[in-house]
């Protein structure tokens, strides 16, 4: 099933401010969040798909890349979900690059003496809002090409080594004169490595290099983001026959919470709250990221939408000792299911409820008395 447009997910136009779609993403996430919608996993889905689409929004850097490419930007072939790598594209390109011009100037780019260093490769992990907010050790297990403890990543059979090449007499390139001009081009007998193995390695086939699975540690540090990449220098692919290793990229997805949003630095928590609490007034007590909870106090006559303000309750900001706010948006309930003597109660409330009581409402279609009193008077 084929992505829907980010900037319609959202319901904002391309040229969006940064200010419209944060706009627009509270009042969507407010409107199909899972607790609002208890068992519509229709509702469900657009949560996931409102909290995708602004996580590539937020973030200029992502933005740009997504209006220039569309959702190909944040292809995730090797998959968050379960773990994964592939070969990361900026080698790819290049070997590409290399494959159209090398020979034409006179050799590969980035080789020397032949030897290519080792692709760089990627995996996806994904992780708890938990493990962002302390931080975390992490083992993988990555499966990739390392250098072969035969042959030392020589490719030569033990007791062997490659020979210099016939060919091209060590060089790596061969010249050719055609009419009035000299072509050099890379030495087909030795591949431009200079050098030829006459014994091959009976357990890489002399490439210097097997696959083998590995464990690797992650050090992820705490505040880190969403998309967030980190680099294991080395780590990558075994180059051919000797040449260096590529680098490992871990790529990182954290997965919704069940009670916290976050916004960067800041974590928005959604509370309902009774009719009640929300007019008399109270006291009331929520969960922190820091496995702790605290307390807040509900002033009398809340409404739905307020907003209650915890300093340094948030995400830790990367790399500083500093921390975001949390948000507590207020939701109030009406009550369902009445009993009799609620509904009698209620009933009465309304009887002696006054202008001052709900002076929201009473403005509200006082006003649109007024206005539909106006057309009778124009008539």
């Amino acid at each position: 099933m084929a992505k829907r447009d980010y900037y319609e997910v959202l319901g904002v136009s391309r040229d969006a401010a940064d200010t419209d779609i944060k706009s627009a993403f509270r009042k969507l996430a407010m409107k199909y969040h899972p607790d609002r919608n208890p068992g519509d996993t229709q509702a469900e889905h657009k949560f996931k798909e409102i909290n995708e689409a602004y996580d590539a929004l937020k973030d200029p850097e992502k933005r740009a890349a997504y209006n220039h490419f569309g959702h190909a930007a944040f292809d995730q072939s090797g998959g968050f979900g379960g773990g994964g790598f592939r070969p990361d594209f900026a080698s790819s390109m290049s070997d590409m690059f290399d494959d159209l011009f090398g020979d034409f100037m006179g050799g590969r780019r980035g080789r020397r003496g032949g030897r290519q260093r080792g692709a760089d490769l990627r995996y996806n992990m994904e992780i708890a809002l938990a493990d962002a907010y302390y931080g975390k050790t992490a083992q993988i297990r990555v499966p990739t090409s390392v250098i072969c403890e035969s042959c030392s990543g020589s490719g030569a059979r033990a007791g062997t080594s490659p020979t210099v090449c016939k060919g091209c007499g060590g060089a790596g390139k061969v010249r050719a004169s055609q009419g009035f001009f000299t072509i050099e081009r890379t030495c087909p007998s030795c591949g431009g490595r200079g050098e030829t193995i006459e014994t091959p390695c009976e357990k890489c086939h002399g490439s210097g290099r097997v696959t083998q699975e590995r464990t690797l540690s992650v050090n992820i540090p705490a505040g880190v983001e969403d998309a967030t990449r980190i680099r294991l220098a080395g780590e990558g692919e075994a180059g051919m026959q000797g040449a260096p290793a590529g680098d490992l990229y871990i790529f990182l997805a954290i997965k919704p919470h069940e009670f916290f949003q976050r916004d960067g630095a800041d974590i928005f928590c959604r509370v309902p709250l009774s009719m009640t609490k929300a007019a008399l007034g109270g006291e009331i007590e929520v969960p922190t990221l820091d496995d702790g909870k605290t307390r807040v106090k509900v002033p009398e006559g809340t409404q739905t939408g307020k907003q209650f303000r915890l300093r340094g309750k948030g995400m830790p900001i990367l790399r500083t000792h500093q921390y975001g706010d949390m948000y507590i948006q207020v939701v109030v309930e009406t009550p369902r299911s009445l009993s009799r003597r609620q509904r009698e109660l209620l009933e009465e409330f309304e009887k002696v409820s006054s202008e001052k009581t709900h002076p929201e409402s009473t403005g509200f279609f006082a006003r649109v008395k007024d206005f539909f009193d106006g057309f009778g008077d124009s008539g």
